[in-house]
């Protein structure tokens, strides 16, 4: 196997110092380095191949150049759920934040029962996102690392945590007031099993507000929950179908649900927006690609996770606290209908 060339060969081959070598190729701004000298380094060091060690790199500036995004798995499956389009255009924004400003990004799952901290200093992780978690011991164990966390999507106030976030309880009332206005009177509800300071449950209680508002009695008989997967919404479908208390229109809190609620009840024979009217929660991409199109509120998916890597390298150099909240909005496309029209 041929050796790995090191910061000395590239210095040798240069003819130049350890030193110079080391500043050109760290893009020290600081220092001048004639044009001359750093094109030699340059040209050395792509002669040899040469790549830095991080290892090396954190010895010396007391860095990794890593960051951390961590997914708790907080429903029936402990697995990743990338099929929800959300986490990609979410990770895609903030790996290239990270890459971008000469970082690296490690993205892991975590069980029920895993500590976050040993997670940071295991890896030595300069800085941490967690997407969408509750709170729990490890977040206490985790301040006391020290390391810059941001938390996007909780409903976690601590002094300590940076923070992304939308008001899900407004998107919920937007979602479900957009139904009324179409005239819906009777309206389900569809989410993941509610838990105390989830984003679902936020969402659900925007729900609520939106049917006092409107002076229509809540029903909890119109409340159904399922996994955020499609698979899991897919199967819904026959146990709506089953027990509707005749609902004509039905907010689902995430995208990826809609798509297979409503493919579900397209697979039992109902037409969508005909047979029931559906509004959706992200405006996934997927949303726009399916039929009918999923009229959704949405949220800037790829700027959340923009802000929340650039909230966590700011804060590991040293910047200061910081709390986002995005705006939200709904787009309307084809699956609701209008039942306020009268049709000829």
């Amino acid at each position: 196997m041929r050796k790995r060339a090191s910061i000395k060969d590239v210095a040798r081959e240069a003819g130049v110092s350890v030193t110079t070598t080391s500043y050109v190729l760290n893009r020290k701004s600081n220092v001048r380095i004639s044009d001359e000298t750093a094109r030699k380094v340059r040209e050395a060091a792509n002669k040899l191949n040469y790549v830095p060690r991080m290892s090396a790199r954190t010895m010396i500036n007391q860095k990794s150049q890593l960051i951390g995004a961590i997914i708790p798995q907080t429903g029936s499956s402990h697995r990743l759920m990338f099929d929800n389009p959300f986490y990609g255009e979410f990770l895609s924004a903030v790996e290239c934040e990270v890459r971008e400003r000469g970082y690296h990004l490690l993205v892991s799952g975590t069980g029920p029962n895993q500590d976050y901290s040993s997670i940071a200093q295991m890896r030595d992780l300069d800085g941490i996102i967690i997407l969408g978690t509750y709170p729990c011991e490890y977040l206490d164990e985790l301040k006391r690392t020290g390391i810059p966390v941001v938390l996007v999507d909780a409903y976690i106030r601590d002094h300590y945590f940076h923070t992304v976030s939308i008001d899900d309880r407004h998107g919920g009332y937007l979602a479900t007031n957009y139904l009324i206005e179409k005239g819906h009177r009777k309206i389900a509800f569809i989410a993941e099993k509610l838990r105390g300071y989830g984003i679902h449950e936020q969402r659900f209680l925007g729900y609520r507000d939106a049917l006092a508002e409107a002076g229509i009695d809540f029903d909890e008989r119109s409340v159904y929950a399922a996994d955020v997967s499609y698979y899991s919404s897919f199967q819904l479908a026959q146990v709506f179908k089953e027990k509707s208390q005749g609902e004509t229109g039905v907010f689902v809190a995430a995208d990826i649900m809609a798509l297979g609620f409503i493919n579900g009840l397209r697979a039992q024979g109902w037409s969508i927006p005909e047979d029931l009217s559906v509004v959706g929660f992200d405006d996934v991409f997927l949303a726009s690609m399916c039929l009918p199109e999923i009229t959704t509120v949405h949220q800037d998916i790829a700027e959340k996770g923009r802000q929340a890597a650039d909230i966590v390298i700011s804060a590991v150099e040293n910047g200061a606290k910081r709390d986002i909240i995005l705006p939200l909005y709904i787009v309307e496309r084809d699956s609701v209908r209008d039942i306020t029209v009268r049709e000829e």
